[in-house]
């Protein structure tokens, strides 16, 4: 994966250093290389993996049981009907 930069007519240095950062975050190439910072384990990936899995599965099982957690995921459902 290869980001380039052109630089723009007028743009100072600082400008095209924001511009790269913000490729960057956007293509997730500073996530994959504060992932890859530390060797992980297999076993410790699969477990980070299945808590994961078990915190989106109850994520899906809130939204079913509240709509309204679907445009808000931190509202809570409320006792009566609400």
């Amino acid at each position: 994966m290869v980001i380039r930069i052109k630089a723009r007519a007028g743009e100072s240095a600082e400008q095209m250093m924001r511009r790269f950062k913000k490729l960057c975050e956007k293509e997730g190439l500073t996530k994959e290389i504060k992932k890859r910072a530390f060797y992980e384990k297999p076993s410790e990936r699969k477990q980070r993996a299945l808590r994961k899995a078990v915190k989106r599965r109850q994520q899906q099982a809130l939204i079913a049981a509240n709509p309204r957690a679907a445009k808000n995921p931190r509202a809570k459902a409320r006792a009566g009907g609400r």
